[in-house]
């Protein structure tokens, strides 16, 4: 049987969160909790790398559970949970941030277990890109890596980000991180500039606005899906990027056009979650409202 399964390294995180919709405390967040339970909706084989303290709440492993993630490489260390807390006004591209306290997260070295090393699909969320390259180090014939980074990364540590994007198949940056790392204005150039850096491949997040593709042999711009309903935008990212992999897992082949259907998957998948807080929202996720969702994409999209 063909291996599907996806590696996904990256953040649990309690996350206290404000909008203009309303508050939340100590939240379950985070970049490896919003993109395992957005792959999970396409993919069983899902396990994730991360480290929590003694304090996270076993209600949160039980969710995920439920969700047939491997928690098998998910630390309870001694101490406590990464926490961030974030303020959103009416403008939802840019929180706000109170506080981020990384406190186990700090000394986080992911280490793969035994039986996902040779997981096919993986996921580089947003940590240090030493670190990401670290992981790498440890996997075993991965078929297909994606990538992603923040603005932090990109100020202090180009180099090893320019060393790592080589190494990937797919890079995940937004507009502004795309402008900072290639120091141009225009995203087309920007994606450019990022192939030219030996990416095979580069996504460029838009927001609201939709996502750019760019790899060797074609471009492709997608919209994001119309919404009524906004609540919070925390870990539309991520879940992007989860829809994404995920669909890419059971497509009989990596190309241009199965990728691009997985950022239509991806886009979907952020439009859910943004409807409430945390993975409220997907806690009440059907595949088949995934599907009904697709097919009004592509009404909207078509002419």
């Amino acid at each position: 049987m063909k291996d599907k399964r996806i590696l996904i390294i990256g953040s649990v995180a309690l996350d206290t969160i404000e909008t203009p919709f309303g508050k939340r405390d100590s939240i379950l967040g985070g970049s490896a909790t919003y993109s395992s339970v957005s792959a999970s909706f396409f993919n069983n084989g899902t396990g994730i790398v991360a480290v929590v303290g003694k304090d996270f709440p076993k209600k949160h492993i039980a969710t995920l559970r439920k969700k047939h993630i491997n928690l098998e490489g998910l630390k309870i260390v001694d101490g406590k949970t990464f926490r961030w807390a974030g303020n959103y006004t009416y403008d939802l591209h840019a929180p706000v941030t109170i506080f981020t306290h990384l406190n186990v997260f700090k000394d986080f070295i992911p280490e793969v277990p035994e039986g996902m090393k040779r997981a096919p699909f993986v996921f580089l969320a947003n940590i240090d890109p030493d670190l990401q390259e670290k992981v790498l180090s440890q996997l075993t014939g991965p078929k297909f890596i994606v990538c992603d980074t923040m603005n932090f990364w990109i100020d202090k540590k180009k180099a090893s980000l320019e060393r790592l994007l080589k190494k990937v198949d797919m890079f995940l940056v937004n507009e502004g991180e795309a402008r900072q790392f290639s120091g141009v204005k225009n995203l087309v150039s920007c994606g450019n500039y990022m192939l030219d850096k030996g990416a095979k491949a580069v996504i460029i997040k838009k927001g609201e606005h939709g996502v750019l593709y760019f790899s060797r042999r074609s471009r492709f711009s997608a919209p994001a899906y119309l919404l009524e309903t906004i609540c919070d935008p925390t870990g539309a990212g991520d879940t992007f990027a989860g829809g994404m992999i995920g669909y890419l897992s059971n497509a009989r082949k990596i190309n241009d056009n199965n990728i691009k259907k997985s950022l239509i998957y991806g886009s979907i998948m952020a439009s859910f979650v943004v409807e409430d807080f945390s993975i409220g929202r997907m806690n009440r996720l059907r595949r088949k409202d995934v599907d009904m969702r697709y097919k009004d994409f592509v009404g909207i999209t078509r002419f």
